[in-house]
């Protein structure tokens, strides 16, 4: 048997001396749930939840006939209907790493579980969001035409139709906080894409980035607007590989995973009440699980414990013209 005990992939370092700081770890924050509605489920009722909208009435000029009364209308409502998925994860905590090891585990296992929990509830909402069938194409009518960078005339396009649909501005968020609540915001549409697309962003003609805002806070993740668009970058919004045209086609080369080609990145574009995040209660509610080692059923001589933490979640589209998808390709040389 080996002298040196591991635990996972931790082990006790005794030949070595240890800094008092860690090394910082790499942190992706969550911004989707700031833009759309957010509407909890109380605990112990159901896990589905119903949206309603009454449909405006059409408004032609309808001119009366003297003495005659005209027909009523009728109002007509749209149901969109959103069920709760359970999401979670979890590690071992041992009694020996619990009491030899030099480091605080049980904190730092602590910080690294509620890092990824928000994360992982991101890439659900982004999943669904981005399935939306509001679609644009930087070239072409399909994702597999892809080839083009963004451009102004692009953005131009988006913003027509959405606004065509009377889809409005954010003008307000979900506060990015433990305390529910929504905050006031100056009234734009909000873009969210991957880092990658961050550079093509800013050669857009008209780019104003965030260090020249004069009476705005930025976001977190925000790089900057162009007219009335402001822009967001996470590394979250995963890219389509390979799923472009080739990727010298456009007549400079784009980001290409496999060398063949584009990769096709996904920008969504916000209007207010385009879709809504729904937890099981109150703001991002996950329930923590610490269980420290413990004489139990199945381990009489508490030899294990754990932390872990779940939640129920999910994300709905409730109105897909209020909202767009855009694809574009990243110029590799921008």
């Amino acid at each position: 048997m080996s002298g040196v005990t591991t635990y996972g992939d931790i082990s006790p370092r005794t030949a070595a001396y240890v800094a008092k700081d860690f090394l910082e770890r790499a942190i992706e924050q969550a911004i989707l749930a700031m833009f759309g509605q957010s509407q909890p489920i109380p605990p112990n009722s159901t896990k589905s939840i119903i949206f309603r909208r009454y449909e405006a009435l059409d408004n032609t000029p309808k001119a009366l006939t003297e003495g005659v009364t005209p027909t009523a209308k009728k109002l007509t409502k749209t149901d969109v209907t959103a069920n709760l998925t359970q999401y979670g994860d979890w590690m071992e905590l041992t009694d020996v790493v619990a009491d030899t090891h030099e480091d605080p585990v049980l904190r730092e296992m602590t910080d690294v579980l509620a890092e990824q929990a928000p994360q992982m509830l991101e890439i659900v909402t982004y999943g669904v969001l981005k399935a939306g069938t509001n679609r644009f194409y930087a070239n072409g009518a399909a994702i597999t035409d892809v080839n083009t960078p963004i451009g102004l005339t692009f953005q131009r396009k988006i913003t027509r139709a959405l606004k065509r649909q009377l889809s409005r501005p954010i003008t307000k968020i979900v506060r990015p906080t433990v305390e529910y609540g929504t905050s006031p915001v100056a009234p734009a549409y909000i873009a969210i894409t991957h880092t990658d697309v961050e550079s093509d962003i800013r050669n857009m003609p008209g780019f104003i980035p965030v260090e020249q805002y004069a009476n705005m806070t930025p976001y977190p993740h925000e790089v900057g607007k162009v007219e009335n668009v402001r822009y967001l970058c996470s590394t979250l919004m995963a890219p389509e590989e390979d799923g472009g045209a080739a990727f010298n086609g456009s007549g400079s080369d784009m980001l290409t995973t496999g060398g063949a080609n584009a990769d096709v990145y996904p920008i969504l574009y916000i209007g207010r009440d385009a879709y809504a995040t729904v937890p099981l209660r109150g703001k991002n509610a996950i329930t923590p699980m610490v269980v420290n080692p413990k004489p139990a059923n199945g381990d009489p001589l508490g030899q294990r414990g754990s932390v872990g933490w779940k939640t129920y979640h999910t994300a709905v589209i409730l109105n897909d013209l209020w909202m767009g998808v855009g694809y574009v390709a990243v110029s590799e040389n921008p």
